[in-house]
């Protein structure tokens, strides 16, 4: 009777523990498969790529690479003795088509008043009229050309679009540049998000606006966020377009179908001050459940 009691005992114990073990593996298998988190996540950035709108030889560079700025802050300066001859030599057409402007009105006037004693036809006092307009529209013309001069001027200048941190910033004195092509990157401050690649069986748990811990490879203190948005589409390998024409579908098909990888943008809330928060980085992300 007590071999019999210690080997039921045995046996339920061993009962247990299986039904235990059981258990526990069917949550870690549903909270893998279907809880929304996932490890493939990337800290991400708006970065906005620095170039000169006017092209020249670099005089002067004021900051250095990977340090952080201000919006308007000078970044580097271009040679100005060529952008200053061109603001005198517009400031010349300026004087000279005012002085062609003004002498066109005074004989506008005058033909005018010919015309009222019938000492002139109309004929030329219509000629006189189009003139005096032709040398107020070239005196119009000038002006312009001066503001775009000065304003090339001022733009020899190049500033920090916004506040940010420089990366890829090795311009040098001497360098030359040319207008449009950038020359460094500019990642602006508030501007830092994770992008979260989603299995797409685990978007019905996934809410915008619900809680999401961050944790960043690295790094021991996890970073808060919020669901901010869900992709709108993805490309599909399977299938090219062309306007025109029919779909073009790859006469190919997987037997195992795995679950796509749907982007998800999470807006960062909190980040501890140790964190340092390097576009490009992985992580690993967890939705928290909506209260909803």
């Amino acid at each position: 009777m007590k071999n019999f009691t210690i080997t039921s005992g045995r046996a339920l114990l061993t009962l247990s523990m299986a039904s235990c073990a059981a258990v526990l593996s069917w949550h870690l298998w549903s909270f893998y498969m279907e809880a929304p988190w996932t490890r493939d996540a990337r800290v991400g950035a708006d970065i906005v790529r620095l170039a000169p709108d006017v092209s020249g030889p670099v005089a002067a560079v004021l900051v250095s690479d990977n340090s952080q700025v201000e919006k308007g802050l000078p970044l580097f300066r271009i040679g100005t003795d060529r952008f200053e001859l061109a603001v005198r030599e517009a400031e010349a057409q300026v004087e000279s088509t005012k002085a062609a402007a003004d002498l066109a009105t005074i004989e506008f006037e005058r033909y005018q008043l010919l015309a009222s004693r019938e000492a002139a036809s109309l004929k030329e006092r219509q000629h006189a009229e189009s003139q005096m307009r032709q040398a107020d529209a070239a005196h119009q013309s000038a002006l312009v050309a001066l503001d775009l001069a000065k304003l090339n001027l001022d733009r020899t200048t190049v500033r920090a679009p916004s506040s940010g941190k420089l990366t890829n910033f090795a311009l040098r004195a001497g360098n030359y540049v040319t207008a449009g092509n950038a020359i460094g990157v500019l990642i602006e401050s508030e501007a830092v998000y994770v992008a979260g690649y989603f299995e797409e069986t685990k978007l019905p748990r996934i809410h915008i606006g619900d809680a999401v811990k961050v944790d960043i490879m690295g790094e021991p203190q996890s970073v808060r966020g919020r669901v901010a948005g869900i992709a709108a589409g993805i490309e599909d390998r399977e299938r090219s377009e062309a306007m025109g024409s029919l779909a073009s579908v790859a006469p190919t098909f997987s037997w195992v179908r795995l679950a796509q990888r749907i982007p998800v943008r999470i807006e960062i809330d909190s980040v501890p001050n140790t964190v340092r928060l390097i576009a490009g980085r992985t992580a690993t992300v967890s939705v928290e459940p909506s209260n909803n």
